[in-house]
């Protein structure tokens, strides 16, 4: 069984926002997003296949992207908020739930 991938995609698209916020550096707050995109896509890889992977990775780059424009009508953190539940619940979903028995 691999770990659950949902924490580590809301670590990334938070931490990722939060680092690039509060040191200034755009590149740090990339970095964030980056290890938690390879470390979860490596991770979806292994337990779901090339397919889910894709589907995933394209979520998480999705919410990253919608979260700009989304800020510019609800604000930078209800924006990366809503963006991060999203990307977390579907990655549950299709990735992390257990199998129905």
């Amino acid at each position: 069984m691999t770990s659950p991938t949902a924490p580590v995609v809301a670590a990334g698209l938070l931490g990722g926002y939060s680092l690039a916020r509060y040191s200034g550096r755009r590149e740090l707050g990339g970095g964030g997003l980056g290890g938690a995109a390879a470390w979860s896509g490596r991770s979806w890889w292994a337990s779901s296949g090339p397919g889910a992977t894709a589907g995933l990775l394209a979520v998480y780059v999705a919410a990253f992207g919608l979260s700009h424009p989304l800020a510019r009508r609800l604000g930078a953190w209800p924006s990366v908020g809503v963006v991060t539940a999203v990307a977390a619940g579907t990655t549950y979903v299709v990735a992390d739930r257990p199998a129905s028995r």
